[in-house]
């Protein structure tokens, strides 16, 4: 049963307007060089994937990602994060978790649309305090409107 002792009460109206905004869809189409090379890279063993056939699984991630210069990356090596989203009265943030559905493999000359939008905030009460937690969810389908994958990201702001 859910206790009112779990709630925090950090989130405003404001904050939960946000649930369900998108970011303007992301395009890129994808190469069999593109996937010759990671494949190459991974140290792959699979024909198909050597071959620039058909991608790899791990392929998907930062496939949408846009190169980011050595002196704009964070002190940790990672790019910073341009994605839109209200500012969290909790400001230690932490990866709460990563899930990712596929629907089907990715090709050579793929042209594919990512959509990422926030599925929701909510707010509870940890063992050291309050917390704050965003989905994220990832959306990626081809040019004919078929799902790819997609990906649903977690994290919780301490």
């Amino acid at each position: 049963m859910f206790s009112l002792m779990n709630q925090t009460n950090l989130l405003s109206e404001e904050h939960l307007s946000w649930i369900g905004h998108e970011d303007a869809p992301i395009e890129i189409e994808v190469s069999r060089r593109d996937i010759i090379k990671y494949s190459m890279a991974t140290e792959q063993k699979l024909q198909k994937y050597l071959d620039g056939d058909e991608a790899p699984l791990m392929f998907i991630f930062n496939l949408f990602a846009q190169p980011v210069p050595m002196d704009q990356l964070r002190v940790d090596g990672l790019a910073r994060g341009n994605q839109k989203g209200p500012s969290l009265p909790l400001k230690r943030v932490m990866a709460g978790g990563k899930e990712v559905e596929v629907f089907r493999p990715i090709k050579p000359g793929d042209k594919l649309i990512g959509v990422n939008r926030i599925k929701n905030i909510y707010e509870k009460l940890g063992k050291q305090g309050p917390l704050i937690f965003t989905e994220r969810e990832f959306e990626v389908k081809d040019q004919t409107g078929l799902p790819v994958f997609t990906e649903t990201e977690t994290s919780i702001a301490r």
